[in-house]
């Protein structure tokens, strides 16, 4: 019997029961739509991830404090220790990979005008940190040299904290705010920039010179942190390199010494949020997977119900000539066919899902081809599996015995 005969047969066979057909493809069609689904929404964010973090500049270079160790035993955060202004002197002075350098301080505390008050983080930085992050100011300026090394009390809002003060739409340049009770000028307001791929929003903070953050406002005589931009993205090996030579060096620090600093790059950033995110990603799609397998279950079980309803059918053939091999086909192709089926309609459903689910939680999704070629293959791989067993049962039936089979 030749193939087209054989899915002719089964066209024929999933017409008779069209109810039944459907109902069995259903566990296919939602184990494929969920895969696709997840898959779409893992894609989608870690795009969106990727995107959000490259827009910061990929030639990005961050130092952070390290835990400090001591024979083997933690003595807990460094900061106060670790990095220093003369750090972000060295740096400028003896690192050449390195374009721009700016020092980070950070406070947390009550802002205020009039009757109106948020509560936000305020970051001590020097004008070089808006060219390092990729920050735009919308009006007003930015501080000078001058006003850093005077500590003046001047600062520059974030577009959150200008709407949760003044209002949407508001210019307050020129107003006075007070930060810890300390009045402070607006000189400036930064371009909006929305909430990060992290959900994190990237516009509820205030600039500020970091000196004055850092007596001021926090007390303190170390920073939190260096921001700094490689010449370009292709010397960002290079200047991690010199800045942890520089810093290892300036700290004092013995070859058997470990760092008590930490150096990354945005690059280095991307690709461990991408692994992240592609981990959660195959997790979700395997939770979604669970489903495609009860699918597969469901297909064994009708494909017995419809060996057992057409045994009389099966001994007729065989006693007219057809073989045993002939009738495995014609229950596999049929039990290939429900499979296939299901997973088509499941690829469409699962786009359809995909972009609704991206609609809804106002997130990017993107459906690969990848996810679809996978789908396929998974679903021929359960026709097959699931199929065989009931078909091959069908293909050792005794004529004689299938014949009398009431």
């Amino acid at each position: 019997m030749n193939y087209s005969n054989l899915f002719i047969i089964a066209i024929r066979a999933l017409v008779r029961n069209k109810l039944r057909a459907f109902l069995t493809m259903l566990g296919i069609i939602i184990g494929v739509g969920s895969v696709i689904a997840m898959l779409a929404i893992g894609e989608g964010s870690k795009l969106s991830i990727r995107e959000e973090m490259s827009s910061m500049g990929t030639n990005l270079v961050m130092v952070m404090p390290n835990m400090q160790r001591r024979g083997g035993v933690s003595l807990g955060s460094s900061s106060s220790v670790a990095l220093k202004y003369s750090d972000v002197i060295a740096l400028r002075n003896e690192a050449t990979a390195i374009a721009s350098v700016s020092p980070e301080v950070r406070a947390s505390g009550q802002v205020i005008y009039s009757n109106q008050n948020t509560q936000t983080t305020i970051y001590g930085v020097s004008e070089e940190y808006l060219a390092i992050r990729k920050l735009e100011i919308k009006s007003g300026r930015i501080f000078n040299s001058v006003e850093t090394k005077s500590m003046a009390k001047v600062c520059l809002l974030g577009q959150t904290v200008v709407e949760n003060l003044f209002g949407e739409g508001a210019d307050p340049v020129g107003l006075t705010i007070r930060i810890k009770n300390l009045p402070f000028q607006i000189i400036g307001i930064l371009v909006d920039k929305g909430e990060s791929g992290m959900g994190q929003d990237q516009d509820d903070l205030i600039l500020a010179p970091y000196t004055t953050v850092q007596r001021r406002l926090a007390a303190i005589d170390y920073i939190n942190g260096i921001y700094a931009s490689a010449v370009s993205e292709e010397k960002s090996a290079v200047a991690i390199a010199e800045v942890e030579e520089i810093l290892r060096r300036t700290h004092k620090l013995k070859e058997t010494d470990e760092n008590d600093f930490r150096v990354m790059s945005q690059s280095e950033l991307i690709e461990t949020v991408s692994s992240i995110t592609d981990i959660m990603t195959y997790l979700l799609g395997a939770i979604a997977g669970i489903s495609l397998l009860v699918g597969g279950i469901g297909i064994m079980n009708i494909m017995f119900v419809s060996v057992t309803e057409r045994t009389r059918e099966i001994g007729l053939r065989m006693s007219i000539g057809g073989r045993g091999s002939d009738i495995l086909k014609q229950f596999l192709v049929e039990s290939m066919l429900l499979s296939i089926l299901g997973g088509i309609i499941g690829i469409i459903f699962g786009y359809l899902l995909a972009k609704l689910a991206g609609s809804l939680m106002d997130t990017q999704t993107l459906v690969s081809t990848q996810s679809v070629v996978l789908a396929f293959v998974v679903c021929f791989v359960i026709g097959v599996f699931f199929g065989w067993y009931p078909a091959k049962k069908a293909a050792n039936l005794n004529p004689i015995d299938a014949l009398r089979y009431e």
